[in-house]
């Protein structure tokens, strides 16, 4: 077979490489790719860079190699309807429809779902007028949510715990314009305590297969401190999902979603990410939606996955996930972002990097921002590395894990310390 990933990260480099594992592959293809997949004169594990970007050229490609399958990774290519593309083609592809990626490329479409179908999440409202967006601050008090309404890689929400910080990030967005088109609305939210996980799972447009569950590091620094991030690290399996927590958000978010799109005309095929906020109480709420896998959630997750992900991917494209389980290492594993110099704000590009262990059975790297340069490895964006760590717990893989950073540099590198530690707490 011949798949194409599309995307350049660390998640498709995650997808790239268990796909590449599968006996049924030929060659995957990763468009655009990064560093890390880069031939550099010679085939690494069967995947090949395509430098391709437009979703057009995309299908164009797709049809000119005979492509069996395409998975989507990032959520911009779905938000400009690759899906719609590949399908009026008669292409087989996994991912949802521009309209079904609604939930994540609009965060006021997924609120209003969310409230019309009774989905738990926080009380928002939603504001273009900026006077209007501070007097609703100043009624509702600190701490609040301000969210850009569009996509905005990862970085659009500000979790400010003053008046003062909520007030600046809406200025932000809707008078200084820092986020484009994504912040020319802004949803504030209601703050919610508790603690955070995602809960990732495959749709055939009917049926559910859950994946393995896990936890992400939004903030830049230790202790949860710091700007959010599109991600600083994440592990899996998730303690704070308990079988109990599991089968609660599947009746109450996931499943409720899939028939509330369907309700709407929208039959919802591809991977669904619900952001969760898991109070003490034992209540949970929906935080956010995606419509792909998580980054760097995917990392972690794919080198549990024991199954053939080839093999899940037919059964999700042909409607059949309720005859496939999917099989997990029982080993956890832990994934350190290694983050460029002064990411996420201006990351510096262009720094060499050095000493990338040789995968094994606890340890692998994946590549996000990486590119060969001058015929030397390079940071060519903010998160660059993904270092994956596997053991029998939390603790051996974050062992694993922080043993293969310490061998890794590049000039300006910054990564948290404590990943994991919610999971040790426990």
């Amino acid at each position: 077979m011949k798949i194409l990933v599309i995307g350049s990260g660390g998640r498709e480099h995650a997808l790239a490489w268990k796909i590449s594992k599968s006996n049924k592959v030929k060659t995957v293809f990763l468009a655009p790719g990064n560093g890390g997949t880069a031939n550099s004169g010679r085939s690494f594990n069967s995947i090949v860079n395509t430098p391709i970007h437009d979703i057009h050229e995309l299908a164009d490609f797709a049809q000119k190699e005979q492509i069996d399958l395409t998975v989507v990774g990032p959520e911009k290519h779905l938000s400009e309807g690759v899906v719609d593309v590949f399908r009026a083609r008669g292409l087989k592809i996994f991912g949802p429809t521009q309209k079904a990626a609604q939930l994540e490329s609009s965060k006021d479409f997924a609120k209003a779902f969310m409230q019309r179908n009774g989905i738990p999440t926080a009380s928002y409202a939603t504001f273009a007028d900026v006077h209007l967006a501070h007097a609703y601050i100043d009624q509702q008090g600190a701490p609040i949510v301000i969210k850009a309404d569009g996509l905005a890689a990862g970085k659009g929400v500000v979790v400010a715990m003053t008046l003062t910080e909520a007030h600046a990030a809406v200025d932000m967005m809707l008078t200084d314009n820092q986020m484009g088109q994504a912040g020319a609305r802004v949803v504030i939210e209601e703050f919610l305590t508790g603690e955070e996980a995602s809960f990732i799972v495959m749709v055939d447009g009917q049926n559910i297969l859950p994946l393995a569950t896990s936890q992400d590091h939004k903030r830049l620094l230790d202790h949860d401190l710091g700007p959010n991030t599109g991600g600083m690290g994440a592990y899996s399996p998730a303690p704070i999902v308990t079988p109990e927590m599991h089968a609660k958000v599947l009746r109450e978010i996931i499943k409720p979603t899939i028939a509330g799109m369907a309700e709407d005309g929208i039959t919802y095929t591809g991977f669904l990410y619900a952001g969760l906020m898991i109070h003490p109480n034992g209540t949970v709420k929906t935080l956010e939606f995606n419509c792909r896998m998580g980054d760097p959630e995917t990392q972690p997750i794919m080198a549990r996955l024991k199954s053939d992900f080839v093999d899940l991917l037919q059964h999700a494209i042909d409607g059949t996930l309720d005859q496939i389980e999917a099989e997990w290492d029982p080993r956890a594993a832990l994934g350190v972002v290694l983050a460029a110099a002064d990411y996420p704000s201006t990351p510096r590009t262009g720094d060499v990097i050095t000493g990338i262990p040789l995968e094994d059975d606890h340890q692998v790297v994946f590549h996000a921002a990486s590119a060969y340069k001058d015929g030397n490895l390079v940071t060519s964006g903010g998160r660059v590395l993904c270092v994956v760590g596997l053991d029998r717990n939390i603790k051996g893989a974050q062992t694993r894990a922080y043993d293969a950073v310490q061998l890794i540099h590049f000039d300006g590198m910054q990564y948290r310390q404590d990943i994991g530690h919610h999971a040790l707490k426990k």
